[in-house]
């Protein structure tokens, strides 16, 4: 296939590998881009890709708790400005308060659905839209639901630009939560433990890391036990029980919560604009616009 500037561009975003390097990647691989990362990486010209995209799209994440249900929900808007603006923010709250009492299983369903008891879900966002002049949407939204034994732990940083709700079963201490919570806002790990990365995600990896190994040199006898210890680290990236604690770096996660005689359920975590593209202007061109159009 055709191989484009534009994907040439993204997988330079996410490996940080030189342009040629991609390009070759890219022609070498027939232009998938998963594959071709993993061929960065195996010739130790790129960084382990992430997951997620670059940040695009405004907006807010938002977390409400009402008694053992909680959700974590995002709406998006065009330009920052408009997150400082109240009304958004207290549309954040209705449709929060909305979601945990109505607990709708899909964001189509939500929008279709009363609020107040009058206009629906849909019609509320668009009256704000009139409002506020700008597209708002409801994105997406994740509900959680726990015992009274259990806690959820909320954390929003920046200013809602990233937030995380976390669920402990074993302990009705909220500040441990929030704190998981915290750790996850920085470090932003992918799965609870390594038993929730599935078998060939583990596969691939191990692959990755042996060609990656035979590549530098080293020794075959040698390679399968050095594999082993970086998939230990690559653990380490991506499961939150295995990562360092960010208020207590000597110590795994995992210690400090079965310290507190508790279990890590579940986590969502949400930046906003996460795997959404923004359009691309040419910053001169818009002022040059701006001062035309007066």
């Amino acid at each position: 296939m055709a191989i484009t500037a534009q994907m040439v561009k993204e997988l330079r975003e996410k490996t940080g590998a030189g342009m040629m390097d991609c390009k070759k990647a890219l022609t070498e691989n027939d232009g998938n881009m998963e594959q071709a990362i993993d061929y960065l990486r195996e010739k130790g010209v790129a960084k382990a890709a992430k997951k997620s995209d670059r940040i695009a799209a405004e907006g807010l994440t938002h977390i409400e708790v009402e008694n053992n249900t909680a959700v974590l929900l995002e709406v998006n808007c065009e330009t920052d400005f408009v997150t400082k603006n109240d009304q958004f923010k207290t549309l954040l709250t209705k449709l929060g308060k909305h979601i945990v009492a109505k607990k709708p299983a899909t964001v189509e369903e939500a929008l279709q659905q009363k609020i107040d008891g009058e206009e629906t879900v849909e019609s509320f966002i668009n009256s704000v839209v009139a409002k506020i002049g700008e597209k708002i949407s409801l994105r997406r939204f994740t509900i959680l639901t726990k015992s009274d034994n259990d806690s959820f732990g909320s954390y929003l940083h920046m200013g809602g630009r990233i937030g995380v709700l976390t669920l402990l079963e074993g302990t009705t201490d909220e500040q441990v939560a929030k704190d998981i919570a915290m750790h996850v806002a920085a470090v932003n790990p992918q799965y609870v433990s390594r038993d929730a990365v599935s078998e060939d995600e583990v596969k691939r990896e191990r692959e990755v890391l042996k060609t990656q190994a035979l590549n530098e040199g080293k020794p075959e006898k040698i390679v399968e036990k050095m594999v082993e210890g970086r998939l230990g680290k690559f653990f380490e990236d991506i499961c939150l029980l295995e990562q360092n604690f960010v208020k207590d770096p000597d110590q795994k996660v995992k210690k400090y919560v079965a310290d507190k005689g508790a279990t890590v359920k579940t986590f969502v975590r949400y930046e906003v604009g996460e795997g959404m593209e923004k359009r691309e202007e040419n910053f001169a061109e818009e002022v040059r616009n701006q001062i035309n159009n007066k």
